[in-house]
């Protein structure tokens, strides 16, 4: 959340501030009904729901003014550090639905200094909905030092976390912060973040950053993992109504069906956006002085083309910010991909990057013209989440403009496409020239490997060809091997950049045996450091 600083260039309210605004959940009401689940109430009328009656709250919305207020904390919670909250822990025995034989619960995050607009949340049952309750019993306070007899009845919620029977203990869906959600696969580690919406992203105006204001929880079948969430978004530009109807597994199918009611005109639209961090890679050490050789939660933007083409970028951390356009019509897919899955790539017993899910977005209906955009901004840290994709149509939104948009989103270890042709496994990069001999110019060196597709069914000794074009710069010490280790090629070259100016240089190539191509499209831009920094580090006997 750190990036919005960078981005809006000015001082602002605090991050978690910034993160959330909501609606009202209107005045408190003491009347209580008994939920599926001891310790958690309902409170008011059961009221009709369905995805229509949300689409024309959201309407209605749209028309009024803006209200990005923000009711004040308690001073028992408003006080509390990141330690303190921590120890904040929601009852198991509470969860909703923990008592009803169903595969599927759901716990409800606390409010902080760190998340402080409340969400309204309901239970979905039968086509009627009624609001869930706040009670300071739903949850153990630990030695975080909170008050919990001064806390209102009608406090709220921060969001909302999914847990399936596999693990009560941890969830495998959150929605927390804005439009923010994550979820896990298999091997139960979160990492990159999805939202709901992106607004003039990495523009010369502040980005803005709508919210989820009311979640509306439908209650699961006994047997089933699918679960469907409704949301209720709000923010100065358009609010929208959001399904999610979620199936949760070994990889987690999000289906999200959302339309949006613009109060005003958007510049910049950004549909399915993705967030996540990349710090220190095998193609991008900038950062290296941590002693974990890789740091990263995405290590590549894979994209495939309405016309067929797959490509895949490798993300970089840059000097400085970067934006990148791929212009399209239909897209099939695209994602922030953690394709390299070895331990000993990461060495990090802690935070296990190599078991950091995927995220895929699946277009379900016609996307028409547009472009996935990329966003890379320089981090020093790995706590900073400097990655952003997402699609932004051609046509801009329009105040007033109904806007209905249908996509699956893919959460896990094992992506649900993946090109027939051979993938780009790694990407190494380097100083250039001829290993003994001495130096008399910079060039960066590239190492790509490539494996897969038809690679391993080619009889020895095939002619493998790289396609290389570049905008600028030209190619040295050019070569193709085979690489059995992967039952791949690896191609290797130079690239020296043109002057000392450090102007992006973009690559793109695959690799061919005649006239068929063998690979996907390995497409990369290389930053030339300052002419300062272009070190040639022969050594004295050369």
């Amino acid at each position: 959340m750190k990036r919005r600083d960078f981005l809006k260039k000015a001082g602002t309210a605090s991050a978690a501030t910034a993160a959330m605004t909501t609606l009202s959940a209107g005045p408190f009401q003491h009347v209580f009904a008994a939920s599926s689940a001891p310790g958690v109430q309902t409170f008011g009328k059961a009221a009709a729901f369905s995805f229509d009656t949300l689409k024309q709250q959201a309407k209605e919305l749209s028309s009024q003014p803006y209200d990005g207020s923000i009711p004040p904390l308690p001073e028992t919670l408003a006080q509390l550090s990141r330690p303190q909250f921590d120890d904040i822990h929601y009852r198991n025995e509470s969860a909703l639905w923990s008592k009803s034989g169903t595969k599927i619960r759901a716990e409800f995050f606390h409010l902080s200094p760190f998340f402080r607009r409340p969400v309204s949340l309901y239970e979905v049952s039968q086509g009627q909905a009624r609001q869930l309750r706040y009670s300071p019993d739903l949850y153990d306070f630990g030695r975080s030092g909170v008050n919990a007899k001064v806390l209102p009845e009608d406090l709220g919620f921060a969001g909302v976390r999914y847990y399936l029977d596999k693990d009560w203990d941890r969830d495998v869906v959150s929605f927390l912060g804005a439009s923010y959600f994550r979820a896990v696969g298999k091997e139960m580690q979160y990492g990159l973040s999805a939202r709901g919406l992106a607004i003039n992203t990495a523009m010369d105006t502040p980005e803005e950053f709508p919210d989820f204001v009311s979640f509306w929880l439908e209650r699961p079948q006994a047997k089933s993992k699918t679960t469907v969430l409704y949301a209720l978004l709000d923010s100065p530009s358009t609010t929208g109504a959001y399904r999610f109807e979620m199936t949760l597994g070994d990889n987690v199918v999000m289906h999200v069906t959302a339309t949006l009611y613009p109060r005003k005109d958007i510049s910049r639209l950004g549909i399915a956006p993705i967030t996540s961090m990349f710090m220190v890679g095998e193609n991008d050490r900038r950062t290296s002085w941590d002693w974990r050789p890789e740091i990263h939660d995405s290590d590549g933007l894979a994209m495939w083309k309405g016309n067929g083409e797959w490509i895949w970028r490798p993300l970089t951390n840059p000097r400085h910010l970067g934006f990148n356009v791929f212009t399209d019509t239909n897209p099939k897919g695209f994602g922030l991909m953690q394709r390299d899955r070895k331990f000993d790539h990461y060495q990090d017993n802690a935070f296990h990057y190599e078991t950091r899910p995927d995220l895929w977005v699946e277009p379900l209906t016609p996307w028409g013209e547009g472009s996935i955009q990329l966003v890379e901004i320089p981090t020093l840290d790995e706590t900073f989440d400097n990655v952003v994709c997402y699609w932004n149509p051609k046509t801009p939104l329009l105040g007033g403009q109904e806007f209905s948009m249908e996509y699956n989103l893919h959460w896990g270890t094992r992506p649900p496409y993946l090109p027939e042709r051979a993938m780009v496994v790694a990407t190494y990069t380097g100083l250039g020239g001829e290993i003994g001999q001495r130096r008399d110019h910079f060039s960066q060196h590239f190492t790509i490997d490539f494996a897969g597709g038809a690679l391993n069914e080619l009889p020895s000794g095939a002619q493998i060809d790289p396609v290389i074009t570049l905008s600028n710069g030209q190619i040295e010490r050019l070569s193709v091997t085979a690489q059995p280790q992967i039952n791949g090629y690896r191609v290797m070259f130079d690239l020296v950049p043109p002057d000392d100016s450090e102007n992006l240089i973009t690559i793109r190539m695959y690799i061919k045996n005649g006239d068929q191509a063998l690979s996907e499209t390995f497409l990369y831009q290389w930053a030339p450091p300052p002419a300062s920094e272009r070190l040639l580090h022969n050594p004295g006997h050369l």
